[in-house]
């Protein structure tokens, strides 16, 4: 039976909230509905920067010890308004609508200690939108002994196969983190974060040129790569480890860049994210046919180049030139997993994060 379903995503660029209407039974997608957009008022980031930071003293997932709490609070609320807006432009009401697939905001992913943290009140946000709300996807996972991410494999495979090309295929996901999805037919599926994506480089633009985000690349365009400094940075532990693993997204935020003009700070940071994406391929079975590029950072064209220039000959393609809607393909993903958990289909295997045998998971909220 095919569900209608609203995934909602807010990364860890911190940027804000997305929404997509997809018409699914879980395995397939019968039709890709409308998407939209409800960004993060500069009050607001502020506010979940602070929540990063308070949340690294976290030990137990559904604690709110102080400014927690209030960015809780703002996560649900923007969220509600982000349905309502959406709903009210695309004339739907809440019965054309089966479930909601909410992921709320990562503050904290800490698998090794089994304890993922995401903000954002599941049965408030239903009780607003009159709609039953799908969420806390990541902790069943965790707590059997899993990575808890990516999550967003399944619908990478839905989406690749749709494509009936040759395989393997990689579909790139650049938020505040990097990972990829290795595909190659039905039966593997690979998973993996590669390590930072946008967080680093939003964070440097930011402060060095308060700028939420380097657009297109142009500031990365201008600058020259600090070539010694991404070579210490791939020194990190986490390169040499084998998939599955994951991050979080201040995993590398101790890697300070040396005094430098920010255009070449960007530069570094956008290399240091292209070549951590591609230190993953040796640890694939088979080089990958093609890669495709989806989120945040598909917009930027210096990562893309980049990215071009050190996975040559093989073809690396942004999702929008295949009809995919880039921006959306998260928020996509949680509707998608919406109707899986509705039916009992697994979330995630033990070659996506680690877990010893595939795992559904997701709690509902209802109205």
């Amino acid at each position: 039976m095919m569900l209608t379903t609203i995934g909602l995503m807010s990364g860890t660029s911190l940027d804000g909230v997305d929404v997509a209407l997809i018409e699914t039974d879980g395995k397939s997608i019968k039709s890709f509905g409308p998407s939209g957009y409800r960004p993060y008022t500069d009050k607001e980031r502020s506010l979940l920067r602070q929540a990063l930071t308070e949340a690294v003293d976290l030990s137990e997932r559904d604690a709110r010890p102080g400014i927690l709490r209030e960015a809780e609070r703002a996560v649900t609320v923007a969220h509600a308004e982000a349905v309502a807006a959406f709903t009210a432009q695309n004339r739907l009401t809440c019965e054309d609508i089966d479930i909601v697939g909410f992921h709320g905001q990562t503050v904290l992913h800490r698998p090794e200690r089994k304890l993922t943290v995401q903000i954002g009140d599941a049965a408030a946000l239903a009780k607003a939108i009159h709609i039953p709300v799908m969420h806390d996807f990541r902790a069943a996972d965790v707590a059997a002994g899993g990575q808890g991410a990516p999550f967003v494999p399944v619908y990478h495979r839905a989406l690749a196969h749709s494509l009936e090309r040759e395989g393997p295929i990689i579909v790139v996901n650049i938020g505040g983190v990097s990972n990829i999805t290795y595909i190659d037919g039905n039966d593997t599926l690979i998973a993996c974060d590669t390590g930072p994506g946008n967080a680093l480089l939003d964070d440097h633009m930011l402060r060095t040129m308060n700028q939420p985000f380097d657009c297109e690349g142009r500031a990365a365009a201008q600058g020259a790569v600090d070539v010694a400094w991404v070579i210490r940075a791939l020194e990190h532990s986490f390169f040499a480890r084998p998939p599955p693993k994951s991050l979080d997204r201040n995993d590398f935020a101790s890697l300070k860049l040396r005094e430098m003009p920010p255009v070449d700070g960007a530069a570094t940071l956008t290399a240091f994210t292209a070549e951590a994406i591609t230190r993953i391929v040796p640890q694939l079975p088979k080089a990958p046919r093609s890669w495709i590029v989806v989120g945040g950072g598909a917009r930027n064209l210096t990562l893309l180049r980049m990215l071009r220039e050190r996975l040559r000959p093989v073809a690396v393609e942004a999702a929008e030139t295949l009809g995919w809607a880039a921006d959306s393909i998260e928020a996509q993903a949680f509707g998608f997993l919406a109707a899986r958990g509705l039916k009992g289909l697994p979330l995630s295997y033990p070659a996506t994060t680690g877990v010893p045998m595939p795992m559904t998971g997701g709690i509902i909220a209802r109205p």
